[in-house]
């Protein structure tokens, strides 16, 4: 949780963790806040004269920045909401049946507060919430600056259109969205990156409200061939592994003679890294380059594998990225660096991770809504289906189904 990134999960002290928050609500909060963040701040909620102040107190540049990044996001969020089409079809005389696309009301974004602020975390999670049209999204992190979250993340915040910001991390966080506090209503879905103590609380609250997944280490993959430019690579590589020593940064190529070209220019660009201690850690515990015969082995080992992070540094890229299946997000070439993606291109960076891509996409708009059916149906139409759906009943031992389905095959009496 906030305060002990590197340290695995304990389920058992999550849960117990969890249960104070549940039942101590605000007192447990800021108990666990100033356990855990050195803070206890006299308001949990940010007011919205400390969002504006955050505004107005960036470099314009990095105004700029984030404003640019936004809008980006913003329209990709748009065209995802626009395929997100509800429907009526007739699939029989007198028989409708339909789809309602329908906002989550509630939705708690989780954004870390650790060693690097996230206020790109911020844009790639309230923006496609408030597309999608939720009415109540609310940002936590934890309130490491004075007793508040980094004013790049209530910046953020208030120009995401962040509802209510909240400055509580951790555990306690994921508890206050489940169950509710004294100042913050429960909440219907949490999502958004977290360390082990964070991904355990989601798992552990899972049911009571909804989440976007449970994330491991996060992870690239650069499939490259003789065409790749080394230091380019490189870059890309150590843009993953900088992110904390459980990084995983891996290149498969056909080209026998890239890794070693690869490997100096990593050791060239990690002289002048000021993440260069985090980066080599994760590169040496899991970082990794594999050489294979051709094209088709190179897209074998990418759907095995199912990265977060998909590059490719490759002749053909266009023609890879259709043919490849298991991926968080794909970057086609070497001009669309990951990095664009983590921050400013549109595609969303809450990502699958550790093989989940195999079943499961990115968030997007669709996270935020739920896709309800709706049955409409007359007379002649439910007189029509009565029959099958009484011998259905039958089929399946539930008498009483049959015998509400008989009722509908003919007139009301």
């Amino acid at each position: 949780m906030s305060g002990m990134a590197g340290q695995g999960a304990d389920p058992a002290a999550v849960a117990a963790l969890l249960a104070e928050v549940e039942q101590d609500g605000d007192a447990a909060i800021r108990r666990l806040s100033e356990r855990f963040d050195a803070a206890a701040p006299a308001s949990l909620r940010i007011d919205a004269a400390a969002l504006d102040a955050a505004v107005a107190g960036l470099d314009p540049a990095d105004r700029a920045a984030l404003e640019r990044a936004h809008r980006n996001i913003r329209v990709v969020a748009e065209a995802q909401r626009g395929a997100l089409g509800g429907f009526r079809v007739e699939v029989e005389p007198g028989v409708v049946i339909g789809q309602r696309v329908i906002p989550i009301e509630r939705v708690a974004c989780y954004v870390p507060g650790g060693r690097h602020p996230l206020p790109s975390t911020v844009l790639m999670t309230v923006t496609p919430a408030k597309v999608a049209g939720c009415p109540f999204v609310a940002v936590f992190s934890p309130p490491r600056f004075g007793g508040s979250p980094h004013p790049a993340i209530l910046a953020a915040a208030r120009i995401a259109g962040a509802d209510a910001v909240f400055a509580i991390g951790g555990v306690q966080a994921i508890g206050a969205a489940a169950y509710g506090s004294e100042t913050v209503p429960r909440c219907d879905l949490v999502v958004g990156p977290g360390n082990a103590w964070v991904t355990e609380a989601k798992r552990q609250v899972f049911g009571r409200l909804g989440i976007d997944g449970v994330a491991g280490p996060s992870e690239v993959l650069v499939l490259a061939d003789s065409s790749a430019d080394p230091e380019r690579v490189a870059a890309d590589l150590l843009a993953q592994a900088e992110h904390d020593t459980d990084a995983r940064a891996l290149l498969a190529t056909t080209d026998p003679s890239l890794p070693a070209r690869v490997e100096a220019a990593i050791a060239r660009q990690l002289a002048d890294l000021p993440t260069a201690e985090t980066a080599r850690a994760a590169l040496a515990a899991s970082g990794a380059a594999i050489v294979v015969a051709d094209r088709d082995a190179l897209l074998a080992l990418s759907d095995e594998k199912a990265p977060e992070h998909l590059h490719l540094h490759l002749r053909d890229a266009a023609e890879v990225a259709d043919a490849v299946r298991c991926y968080g997000a794909v970057f086609v070439g070497e001009h669309a660096a990951e990095v664009f993606g983590d921050y400013c291109a549109g595609s969303n960076h809450v990502l699958p991770t550790a093989g989940a891509a195999r079943y499961t996409g990115g968030l997007s708009v669709a996270t935020f809504c739920r896709l309800a059916a709706f049955q409409e149906m007359d007379a002649h139409g439910a007189a029509a289906l009565a029959p099958v759906a009484e011998r259905m009943g039958r089929l399946e031992g539930l008498p009483a189904h049959a015998r509400a389905a008989a009722l509908r095959s003919g007139p009301a009496g």
